[in-house]
């Protein structure tokens, strides 16, 4: 099973705001031994929002999408939703009551249409101010503000996919290394990569900010309990090649397992 993501938003292709819901996903299932497997983001085209929509209820993929649940005209991704799924869009009891509880006689029309949802569909709830996302075919539709969203991922993770949480599942470890280019570590990731196939292997250059001091983050992802033999066999292999390493936070122990509630 595969998560992925869909951040919505004209605002976001145009620089206007920063996304922040990546990191926070990527991060929320790493606690929980899972991965993001993928994100796009997409402007507020409703066109583009079926295709894409289209695509991936095909997938079969878990799929977290912020932004463009609202009822101002350039909200479209309740309706490109349902477009994707070839159902009309309905007002769901549920988020009638959430809605109308929340704003009493001043529950207009206009305000009503945020609880429209493809035909199927269920509410998320949503604790901030119980305006609620919605659900279909593991897709789960979230507000594009942070702190509504945000606590509605940690409750769907919670309550639905609680069954895949676990150490055994998907973890991360890695080293600095010195005195290496990544063209000499290149052949190690190579070895590793063909011992361990449950992992992945990866390199990140970086150097200080006067261009100096360069360094390589160099780990592994994939499968918990080939973590450590894998990061034993890169210390080796770093070691017979003359470079030196550091050992970052967590490199000697899974961190989906270290940092899990």
């Amino acid at each position: 099973m595969a998560f992925g993501a869909f951040v919505i938003g004209d605002e976001i292709l145009l620089g206007k705001r920063p996304d922040r819901h990546l990191g926070f996903l990527a991060a929320a299932l790493a606690r929980r031994g899972l991965r993001l497997a993928w994100c796009q983001i997409l402007g507020d085209d409703p066109v583009r929002l079926a295709a894409a929509f289209r695509t991936s209820f095909a997938s079969g993929d878990v799929v977290f999408s912020f932004g463009g649940i609202g009822a101002t005209p350039d909200d479209h991704t309740r309706s490109a939703a349902a477009a994707a799924l070839g159902v009309p869009l309905v007002l769901h009891p549920d988020a009638e009551r959430e809605i109308r509880g929340r704003f009493g006689a001043e529950a207009t029309a206009q305000r009503l249409r945020m609880g429209e949802f493809p035909l199927g569909a269920e509410i998320i709830p949503n604790p901030f101010n119980r305006i609620p996302g919605f659900s279909i075919r593991g897709h789960w539709f979230l507000p594009g503000f942070p702190q509504m969203a945000w606590p509605m991922v940690d409750w769907v993770l919670d309550t639905r996919y609680r069954q895949l949480f676990g150490a055994g599942r998907w973890a991360e470890a890695s080293v600095r290394v010195y005195g290496l280019s990544e063209s000499a570590i290149a052949p190690l990731m190579e070895e590793v990569d063909s011992r361990f196939p449950g992992l992945k292997t990866f390199s990140l250059p970086s150097m200080g900010e006067d261009g100096s001091r360069l360094h390589i983050e160099l780990g592994v992802r994939g499968a918990s309990a080939e973590i450590e033999p894998a990061m034993e066999a890169i210390r080796s292999g770093v070691a017979a090649l003359g470079g030196t390493l550091v050992e970052t936070e967590g490199s000697g122990a899974p961190e989906a397992s270290r940092d899990r509630a």
